[in-house]
């Protein structure tokens, strides 16, 4: 069948591939990438959209915990973001459904937000990422969230609930107030459905209550007690943590004073960098494939590429989908997340989570 289709593709097609032609027919149906349709959308919480997709034949489904990267046509530019499916693994109809929270400078987030609608088709790739449920099972699962990091663990929970898992689970999500709670009502359902799933929210700035200074300040708001009394046997437990830095770094200090990092398992849908100060950068970066020249700001180097007017590939912009990975010719570079420097030339790094170190030649 793939000989015909390419046959068919060199002599009946030309100039055009084959795919542009399959589109014609359907939209979503095309021999390389894939895609996905757009079969119903929801607003149920406030400041999300729910979204189910009908992928092509190529899905394989994804893993609970792991994360999708999808396109979208914003004036005439595509444009790649990820998002982890909140639907259990193995769901039989093989939809996908996406909760997409928009975010106040998200260009893709508020696009789907405001204007997603059944029949929209969307670019997919398969699913990724290392955050997901270990096989065989753990005996006993804490899940904690913050904002729009309830993805991931909404799917494992969702999970384990068709599963028939019978350890202890407990369900930890901080948010704003209850309408910001996206599937707060199914969450609840679940809870009253299992007898060992605990489900908790907390909402650190209620109604009417005195508005808390920053956004890491709300954050840590968790604490060893507020776990301890919630689940005593979280020492004992595999635990899986998704949200904003400031909960992020609240439950790691928890967890490493108590010699459990080992049991602690992270997603960031955040780049938290190693801080640069712009009067330390020197040097000059140049796009060698662009034949452009900017002078070293300190920031990313994907940053500096869209301030020099270039338009490279990105995804998810912290170093997870690698969208935007491109060669260094020669130069030094500071990797934003871990602080470490490379200096090997002719090497593919990712641009959105590297800086550089004095002058730096990108073939971009």
């Amino acid at each position: 069948m793939v000989g015909l289709l390419d046959l068919v593709q060199k002599t009946m097609t030309t100039p055009h591939p084959l795919d542009r032609y399959l589109e014609l027919v359907r939209p979503t149906l095309t021999r390389r990438s894939m895609r996905a349709e757009i079969t119903h959308v929801r607003r149920s919480a406030v400041g999300s959209v729910t979204l189910t997709l009908k992928p092509a034949r190529q899905w394989s489904g994804h893993v609970a915990g792991q994360y999708v990267q999808i396109g979208v046509v914003i004036d005439g530019v595509r444009h790649t973001r990820c998002y982890s499916p909140v639907n259990a693994e193995g769901r039989r109809d093989r939809h996908i459904e996406l909760t997409v929270k928009a975010h106040p400078h998200g260009l893709v987030s508020n696009h789907l937000h405001e204007n997603a609608i059944p029949g929209m088709v969307v670019d997919l790739e398969p699913a990724a990422g290392v955050f997901h449920l270990p096989e065989p099972r753990p005996e006993q699962i804490v899940l904690i969230s913050g904002g729009s990091g309830i993805t991931p663990v909404l799917s494992m929970l969702r999970t384990l609930a068709n599963e028939g898992y019978r350890g202890r689970i407990l369900f930890l999500h901080y948010n704003r107030s209850p309408e910001w709670v996206p599937h707060r009502q199914e969450l609840e359902a679940i809870a009253m459905q299992h007898g060992n799933v605990r489900i908790e929210f907390r909402y650190p700035n209620p109604p009417g209550a005195k508005r808390r200074a920053n956004q890491a300040e709300r954050d840590a708001h968790f604490g060893y007690d507020e776990l301890e009394s919630l689940a005593p046997w979280f020492p004992s437990a595999q635990t899986y943590l998704c949200g904003p830095p400031g909960l992020m770094a609240a439950v790691r200090t928890v967890y490493e004073a108590e010699q459990l990092g080992d049991r602690l398992h992270s997603e960031e849908f955040t780049l938290t960098t190693a801080v640069v100060d712009p009067a330390d950068a020197e040097g000059k970066v140049t796009f060698s494939g662009s034949g452009v020249v900017a002078e070293n700001t300190g920031e990313s180097l994907l940053e500096q590429a869209e301030s020099a007017g270039l338009s490279p590939e990105y995804g998810c912009r912290m170093g997870i989908c690698f969208s935007c990975t491109a060669v260094k010719r020669s130069g030094c570079t500071r990797n934003l997340r871990t602080g470490e420097l490379d200096s090997d030339p002719d090497q593919p790094i990712q641009i959105c989570i590297n800086a550089p170190v004095g002058d730096v030649d990108l073939a971009l």
